[in-house]
């Protein structure tokens, strides 16, 4: 007899609910995960996230190692048959994991725990990714919130009602005989081109690294965080956003290390502008739990009939290597292509670039993110994306149209950012960083530019696009 813990998107020993109830079973338990991507459907994780979770399933191997135990990896074509498999070679009774709140999965997991229940299983699946439960925070007329503000009131008048996490384990009983595993290598994880060379240089996976940048974040970063995460050009944000999405940690610790900091009465503006950002997460959870459409279709359904630009797979590519002409926004996405993360500022407005500027689906940019980012989460690249683009719950009114000359002078005003990520730019003085056509030809020359040819010039003309865009607006 044994109990299967599943492992998904809670890759920790640290305040893992499932773990301490399959622990408390007292029989041995036996970690799995499980490589099932058909299960996923459209979803399944792009090649970024791929190369993260192969360094995260290493870390946990590891940290499982040292208390006694094993992470058996498995694939196959669906979750539930290698359930089976396993549950028919360990003569386990019982099977726990930590909840789904995304589509496909949640149907495919209520469907799985009912086929196991039949086969004579116990079943049991546990909170762990969500500070509430969606459903748990509703508005007065017990609907789901779509506005993020009375969200957040609401939480934040909850916020007792939130555990203390629990402890990591010391120990995990094992079984006599361990079934055989696959071993990581065998999922394929990592890319066969080398194109993600330089992601080591900005991400180490794993529960212990993870806790080490939340500390420090805390130290050092979360008094000035308020002010310090719209500068893309210094290390202002906390950086956890691939942590959050495979669960290296869990909401409630990070929760809990940061009132631990703040201490009791009064929060300063950076720690409630930080646990604003968690509620963030959160809040698009609860949405796409409640609109499990909403990652292709607008939520708002007038955005259905939007006049999008008819062809556009040109300027869409050039938007993905970063070849626009506008400098944030070339900054931002190759950024993304080089270390699978973006800074959230830049995001807004490479998003604000493609939807308004070129006229291209918001869909075809979250599309992009998925197969890009290490922490491509689709509650929160969902709403980002809505967001920008005005279809979504409390988004920005698309009429609202970055200006990427102006958004760059005040987010990044020196320029900084541009010139590590658009190293051919270096050159240019400050003033002109984020308009080199406006440099003269002495001045292009000096900086050894020449538009057109070592950078691109402008693909549109950013003021003529926004009068485009909302002429487009009006036709809905």
């Amino acid at each position: 007899m044994a109990t299967l813990l599943w492992y998904r998107k809670d890759l920790r020993l640290t305040d893992h609910p499932a773990l301490h109830a399959a622990i408390d079973r007292g029989e041995p338990v036996i970690p799995v995960f499980l490589w099932t991507p058909d299960d996923e459907g459209e979803w399944a994780p792009g090649e970024a996230h791929q190369w993260y979770l192969h360094h995260s399933l290493d870390a946990l191997g590891e940290q499982l190692d040292a208390v006694g135990s094993k992470l058996i990896i498995r694939q196959g074509s669906s979750a539930l048959s290698v359930l089976r498999d396993l549950v028919e070679e360990t003569g386990a009774t019982a099977v726990y994991w930590s909840r789904h709140y995304t589509p496909p999965l949640s149907e495919r997991d209520a469907t799985l725990s009912d086929a196991l229940i039949e086969d004579g299983i116990e079943v049991q699946a546990h909170k762990g990714q969500l500070l509430f439960e969606p459903g748990d925070i509703l508005t007065g007329n017990g609907d789901i919130y779509k506005v993020y503000t009375p969200f957040w009131k609401k939480l934040k008048s909850r916020q007792d009602e939130i555990a203390d996490p629990l402890p990591s384990p010391t120990s995990i009983p094992a079984p006599g005989t361990w079934p055989e595993s696959a071993g990581l290598a065998g999922l394929d994880l990592l890319p066969t081109k080398d194109w993600a060379a330089q992601f080591t240089d900005y991400w180490i996976a794993g529960e212990s690294d993870a806790q080490d940048r939340l500390d420090a974040f805390i130290r050092n970063g979360i008094e000035a965080y308020e002010t310090d995460r719209d500068k893309p050009a210094i290390d202002g944000t906390s950086r956890l956003s691939p942590r959050f999405h495979l669960g290296e940690l869990s909401p409630r610790y990070v929760w809990d290390q940061v009132r631990t900091y703040s201490g009791p009465g009064q929060r300063s503006k950076g720690v409630e502008t930080f646990l604003k950002e968690i509620v963030w997460r959160e809040f698009s959870y609860h949405l796409l739990y409640a609109h499990p459409e909403t990652p292709l279709k607008p939520l708002k359904e007038k955005y259905e009939a939007f006049p999008w630009a008819e062809e556009y797979d040109a300027p869409l590519e050039r938007w993905q290597r970063g070849e626009t002409g506008y400098p944030i926004v070339d900054a931002g996405m190759r950024q993304l292509w080089a270390v699978g993360w973006m800074h959230n500022r830049v995001r807004m407005i490479v998003a604000s670039f493609l939807i308004k500027d070129l006229l291209i689906p918001w869909q075809e940019g979250a599309l992009w993110f998925w197969d890009c980012l290490v922490d491509a989460d689709l509650a929160s690249n969902t709403q980002g994306w809505q967001w920008t683009a005005g279809s979504g719950a409390d988004a920005s009114p698309f009429f609202r149209v970055f200006n990427p000359v102006s958004q760059g002078e005040r987010y990044d005003p020196n320029g900084d950012y541009v010139r590590e990520w658009v190293p051919e730019l270096a050159d240019l003085p400050k003033k002109l960083i984020h308009k080199p056509w406006e440099a003269t030809d002495r001045q292009l020359a000096d900086a050894g530019i020449t538009l057109g040819d070592t950078y691109p010039e402008p693909m549109v003309n950013h003021a003529k696009a926004r009068e485009r865009a909302l002429e487009a607006l009006k036709q809905i």
